[in-house]
């Protein structure tokens, strides 16, 4: 507290000997209905702003308490001290910290940024512990006075809601994690893999007959725990992947050309997976649980679709105009061209969005590109890949919502690990269900088509990207790119973005991969490269 301040309990309210800094000699605290305290004695309640030393000294006296162990004072002096006190007290009781100090930083306006250092200690295993975190000095709505305000995130930045920090053996022993070759795959090395490592811990954890250690944590109510840090490490298992360091390290390395990128590349044959990664500022794992609408890379299935029914052929005339209407929606192509007196194989090449939207009549049926797409692509069907995914949408549309279905708009959603497997279905002819760890494993089953189509459409499905990839829209992005190859482009248009989302899925050799950038234009131009990159690396 300040110099001269003390604090005692007199008939079960805070008494505050302020020795004449600020509230007078003798104020007595009591609470407000809003947490606040209010006080009784001859002092005028301020308004307006905290003054600077008022920010400076609330956050001195805040900070004291805190560090000294004395959660119900420094609870006191937030706006909010019922909700302050347990999390203030878990600080100590559960995160078993000691030697607290705070170093209190320079104030910027009403925050005021600091440091804390500690040590943390569970049965034997002791570590320091230091981080960064702020406060805001506020004014009380009914007391006038200068308090915290109240956020969990004051006591650690990553703390929200009910959340509580809990230091004790780890929920699942640590894991040494190696490619398909025996190699560690760690997240210093493989930045993107940290979901998915932290991941397959909990899964596999216990199975792979490692011993737990000691950990700080984040603890939820329910969900999974984030360490902050680690007393012991415990003795790792190891947990075999079906990831390829070299392709892993292609693709870390390619999604940083952009912010906001994913790829992922998927052995066709067996569906092993054998690289994701993401460059993205808040960390989620879009490559695997992302939710977005794939653009013309969906044309692939619709392809599928219009072939299996017999309504096209890869060498027979289709209509591509500039524009097409159906009930009432416009839909046009990019840059309005259009292809006079071309063929179907050439209206996929180019991405024709028309020639798939005039040929919708002919089906007959709405519901049956989400049929097919789940049926034989294996869209929607629950993987069971080893870590949490998000494995496709295409619901029925009626209308016009079924029309932008057919080109990867409205309701689809889809994200690099559902394009790559549905690049991968379309280079082996059938549908193997993608998995990051084998099956082997743990004896999980894992999700199988229905149908697979007759060869001679899976035959002119792979031609027609191929020609995609050797003079269509995805040729210069794959130019590089050694062998038989085939590709599709996409673009997504986005609510709220300026510039649509960049889409690519291609083939080479055993190996599929898909790229999304966010805001990145056209498929070719800004996720092709990427692609490109993981493809030839595999």
């Amino acid at each position: 507290m300040r110099s001269g301040a003390k604090i005692a309990v007199v008939g079960g309210v805070f008494v505050l000997f302020a020795g004449g800094v600020g509230y007078g000699a003798h104020n007595v605290l009591s609470r407000d209905d809003d947490g606040t305290e209010s006080t009784s004695g001859a002092v005028t309640k301020k308004s307006g702003p905290p003054s600077a030393e008022e920010i400076r000294t609330t956050a001195e006296d805040f900070l004291a308490a805190w560090a000294s162990g004395k959660a119900p004072v420094a609870a006191q002096l937030t706006n909010d001290a019922a909700e302050a006190e347990p999390t203030l007290a878990a600080f100590r009781d559960g995160a078993r910290v000691s030697g607290v100090t705070m170093k209190q930083g320079a104030p910027v306006g009403a925050k005021v940024p600091f440091t804390v250092s500690a040590t943390v200690s569970y049965e034997g295993a002791s570590k320091p512990w230091t981080y960064s975190s702020e406060l805001t000095v506020v004014r009380g709505l009914t007391t006038g006075r200068p308090l915290v305000d109240w956020a969990p995130s004051v006591v650690h930045p990553q703390l929200d809601g009910q959340e509580q920090l809990k230091t004790g053996p780890a929920a699942a022993p640590p894991i040494k994690a190696v490619d398909r070759r025996g190699r560690e795959l760690t997240k210093e090395k493989y930045p993107s893999l940290g979901p998915v490592l932290d991941q397959l811990r909990r899964k596999y954890g216990d199975k792979a007959g490692g011993k737990a250690g000691v950990e700080l944590v984040i603890s939820p109510p329910n969900g999974a725990d984030t360490t902050l840090l680690t007393l012991s490490e415990g003795e790792p298992g190891e947990v075999r992947t079906t990831l390829d360091a070299d392709v892993q390290a292609a693709a870390e390395k390619a999604v940083k050309r952009h912010s906001e990128a994913s790829v992922v590349a998927i052995k066709p044959s067996t569906g092993e997976i054998r690289a994701v990664a993401d460059n993205r500022k808040d960390g989620f794992n879009a490559a695997l649980g992302g939710q977005q609408a794939p653009g013309s890379t969906m044309k692939i299935v619709t392809a599928a679709l219009l072939l299996d029914k017999g309504l096209v052929a890869a060498d027979r005339k289709a209509e591509c105009p500039k524009n097409a209407t159906y009930q009432g929606r416009t839909f046009h192509n990019l840059d309005h061209f259009d292809i006079p007196d071309g063929t179907f194989t050439q209206s996929f090449a180019r991405s024709c969005n028309t020639a798939f939207i005039k040929l919708i009549d002919d089906v007959h049926d709405d519901a049956a590109l989400p049929k097919l797409a789940r049926d034989v692509f294996g869209i929607g069907l629950d993987w069971d890949t080893g870590v949490q995914t998000f494995d496709g949408s295409v619901p029925e549309g009626s209308g016009g919502e079924a029309a932008a279905q057919y080109i990867g708009q409205g309701t689809v959603q889809m994200n690099a690990l559902t394009v790559a497997s549905v690049a991968a279905t379309a280079k082996n002819g059938g549908f193997e269900q993608p998995v990051i760890v084998p099956r082997s494993l743990d004896g999980r089953k894992v999700a199988t088509a229905d149908r697979q189509l007759p060869g001679a459409v899976w035959r002119q499905l792979r031609d027609m990207m191929r020609a995609t990839a050797q003079w269509g829209s995805g040729a210069q992005a794959m130019a590089g790119v050694p062998g038989d190859k085939g590709a599709k482009t996409g673009s997504a248009e986005v609510d709220g973005q300026a510039t649509s989302n960049s889409w690519f899925a291609g083939f080479a050799g055993d190996l599929a991969a898909a790229a999304v950038v966010q805001s990145g234009g056209h498929g070719g131009d800004a996720a092709g490269p990427l692609v490109a990159s993981v493809l030839k690396a595999g």
